[in-house]
């Protein structure tokens, strides 16, 4: 399961015109007869902004949408797309959810993306891709970019051209290796590599300096680079089930707290009032020893 989704999370929606014929069981065919009706009445497919078809039955896209001009938002996920076709050359989109179809690298033509200067977020989560859509890296504006759940085997070096990529999720892949070309993408806050087959991460991932979540969780990674402690912003680091974490654990000794550290514990933390007399002396002076943690947030004890 990705972490990060996509539900048009780059736009605010309430004030735009929506066609929404979601989950009514539409095939191709009924979907070009209904946007056919809409496009007939003078203007006013101009109108809409944001259509949403997602959970039909829609195998391909009818050239109808490219009369909608002032598309901004189109959602097609859940359906059983095998192509998108370059109908968008005519509006001016920002956000493109097309997860959960069956779209391959040769589902997109090579026109497809090009001069899409507006598109902002891409989801193609949940396809049949093998690799990489060297398509997408033409498109410099984008913010949020969704692959996971594909095939993908490749990071492309050439993954800088998209700096202004704010989350970038491939979780669920087939990737072996990351770039040291992933540390451009400075203005990146969520990286989502979970799930792959990644053995190490570059050192240049120190730079991605306002990433907040990392998460490359059952991958294959038994180093980290030490340049990792650089992230300052860094608040979620996700790294179960590789052989990192594997190994730590299965090493780890415990060792259990003694009686009489349990005693003195219990009655620091309750605040518990005693006297001289009433506990053994060499609980006294282990209490008597006992230091609070500096750190606000821990308030924890130690000897």
């Amino acid at each position: 399961m990705e972490c990060y989704t996509s539900d048009s999370c780059d736009s605010d929606t309430r004030d735009q015109k929506t066609l929404d014929l979601s989950s009514q069981m539409l095939e191709s065919l009924s979907l070009s007869s209904e946007l056919k009706g809409i496009v007939d009445e003078k203007d006013c497919a101009e109108n809409y902004e944001i259509i949403l078809l997602y959970n039909n039955r829609i195998k391909a896209l009818p050239d109808t949408l490219n009369r909608f001009s002032n598309l901004k938002i189109l959602d097609v996920s859940n359906n059983r797309l095998t192509v998108l076709p370059d109908i968008f050359k005519h509006c001016q989109l920002t956000s493109l959810i097309a997860k959960h179809n069956q779209l391959t690298n040769e589902s997109l033509p090579k026109s497809f993306f090009s001069n899409k200067s507006s598109l902002r977020e891409l989801n193609l989560s949940g396809n049949q891709l093998n690799f990489f859509p060297e398509q997408v890296l033409d498109i410099a504006s984008l913010r949020y970019l969704y692959l996971g759940g594909n095939n993908i085997v490749n990071i492309p070096k050439d993954i800088w051209k998209l700096n202004s990529l704010q989350i970038l999720s491939l979780g669920g892949n087939q990737i072996i290796e990351v770039p040291e070309s992933v540390g451009h993408l400075t203005g990146l806050q969520a990286l989502v590599l979970s799930d792959n087959l990644i053995e190490q991460l570059p050192a240049s991932i120190a730079r991605l300096n306002q990433l907040r979540s990392l998460l490359i969780h059952k991958n294959r990674l038994k180093t980290l680079p030490t340049q990792i402690i650089k992230l300052r912003c860094l608040t979620e680091l996700s790294l179960r089930d590789n052989p990192l974490v594997v190994r730590f654990v299965r090493d780890m000794t415990l060792q259990p707290p003694s009686l009489l550290e349990l005693a003195g514990r219990t009655i620091k933390l309750h605040e518990i009032p005693i006297r001289a007399g009433e506990v053994p002396l060499t609980l006294m002076r282990y209490l008597g020893a006992a230091q609070c943690c500096v750190n606000p947030k821990c308030k924890g004890l130690y000897w």
